[in-house]
């Protein structure tokens, strides 16, 4: 049975009390649109229709040509928004489910579920549609599921409609549906309008029963199904996706010692026997290997952590650490900043666009900017690249087996050769040939005498 996916998106999500459309907002990582067009990829046979409307620049520019676009201009209702993608998907399938993008966690078996149990009662056809419902003391907003005695579904009512006894009723509607398509492109036009001059997609109930069709339910998830309308829904949404995540790491192999504090965007990759300590946030396309310890209280964004890697209160953004590297404490990684094998960089340390070569040894309380350092490179502490010059950055060359004093500022540009030595509290502003030492303001080859910079060096710097 080929089936469609339309998402309703072109709602304002006045609740949010937001400049961004409500579907923009993010869930682990994803905005909630996103998370609708994953979904639907794995129940649909073809391409997911998005209805958009306010903040359709944001969707589109997000989800590009990865969907098919029906625009609401008026927002005139659910059902006004489902008419829109008629002429898109008239004759395209035998059923379409229909959704909205601020449910973030629907999960693809929640849906074949439903598909399923359409597929089934089709074969007597007589079902005009199958949909979820929920039973939960906490309605949020969701209309009523009216019953006859039979048990049979007569009617959705929404919330403000109810009658006190209707608001009682547990038997809630988050308005999932799996329609027979022919059925609702005959139909949608038999929606009544409201007395606020909207067509209502939850009256399609009514219009099925008044023809004599049937309309089969089935029970989601609860925590599947919570709608997004004010960011407090949000941050409910964003801890149980987080939970989620935390459990299909820790089911792959990665220990997480407290996923409750523990943040990790869906996006990231974590390899086995890695232990994520407390207070972790993983964000992005972040990439940790085998064996790694992150944290505790650590940030990782856009990186890539190799295998055996140590990361102790430190925020690492768009970086690298190769194999056996460690950060920390307090260290930070800016971007563009690469740690090779076997790495140390101590506290308080930042690194910045620079290569730091295998069996660097970087001590506390220095800053290496746009900078290339050599294996097996010491930097002592309190060695600073002075890279920008007040119009433009400059580089740093240390070679290989280096060894930089404490205190040293490196002027940039400059070279200091392989194996070069600079005394403690050197301002180095040319280049030291290899295997020298220069020591002294402005350093000097050792031997000879260092003085205060003349007018003419202190230009030069």
């Amino acid at each position: 049975m080929k089936v469609a996916t339309v998402i309703l998106a072109a709602g304002f999500g006045s609740r949010m009390k937001s400049s961004l459309p409500k579907v923009m907002h993010p869930v682990a990582g994803r905005p909630m649109v996103e998370w609708a067009v994953r979904t639907a990829e794995q129940i649909g046979e073809r391409t997911p229709v998005v209805v958009v409307g306010h903040g359709k620049e944001h969707v589109q520019a997000l989800l590009g040509e990865r969907v098919q676009y029906v625009e609401q201009a008026q927002l005139l209702g659910t059902g006004h928004a489902v008419m829109q993608a008629a002429t898109a998907l008239r004759g395209q399938s035998e059923a379409v489910v229909v959704f909205y993008a601020d449910m973030p966690l629907m999960q693809a078996d929640t849906f074949h579920r439903l598909v399923s149990l359409f597929s089934d009662y089709r074969q007597s056809n007589d079902v005009a549609l199958a949909m979820l419902t929920i039973q939960r003391d906490d309605s949020q907003g969701f209309g009523r599921v009216v019953r006859d005695a039979q048990g049979q579904v007569q009617a959705i009512v929404e919330e403000v409609d109810c009658t006190p006894e209707q608001r009682l009723i547990r038997e809630l509607n988050p308005g999932i549906y799996c329609f027979d398509s022919a059925w609702l492109w005959s139909n949608l036009v038999h929606i009544p309008v409201s007395a606020k001059g909207e067509y209502y997609l939850t009256d399609m109930v009514g219009v099925a029963v008044a023809q004599g069709r049937r309309v089969v339910t089935a029970l989601a998830p609860i925590d599947d199904v919570h709608g997004i309308n004010t960011r407090i829904h949000l941050a409910h949404a964003e801890a149980l996706m987080r939970q989620r995540i935390a459990e299909r790491h820790m089911l792959n192999g990665v220990t997480i010692m407290d996923p409750h504090t523990t943040y990790i965007d869906d996006s990231v990759e974590i390899g086995s026997d890695t232990t994520i300590l407390p207070g972790c946030l993983l964000q992005g396309a972040t990439k940790v290997g085998n064996h790694a310890v992150i944290g505790p209280h650590s940030q990782l964004v856009d990186s890539i952590v190799g295998d055996h890697c140590r990361v102790a209160y430190s925020v690492i953004e768009q970086a690298r650490l190769d194999d056996h590297a460690d950060i920390g404490p307090f260290g930070r990684l800016r971007p563009g900043a690469h740690l090779g094998i076997g790495v140390h960089m101590g506290s308080f340390g930042e690194v910045k666009n620079s290569y730091l070569g295998a069996g660097v040894k970087m001590g506390h309380f220095s800053y290496i900017g746009d900078a290339q350092v050599g294996e097996n490179a010491m930097i002592a502490a309190g060695t600073i690249t002075c890279n920008f010059d007040g119009v433009q950055k400059n580089q740093t060359i240390i070679g290989k087996d280096a060894f930089i004093g404490s205190d040293t500022l490196l002027v940039a540009p400059v070279v200091i050769g392989e194996g070069a030595k600079t005394g403690a509290g050197s301002v180095v502003t040319h280049d030291v040939a290899p295997n020298a030492l220069v020591y002294g303001v402005p350093a000097k080859p050792h031997g000879l005498t260092a003085s205060p910079a003349s007018p003419q060096e202190s230009s030069e710097v």
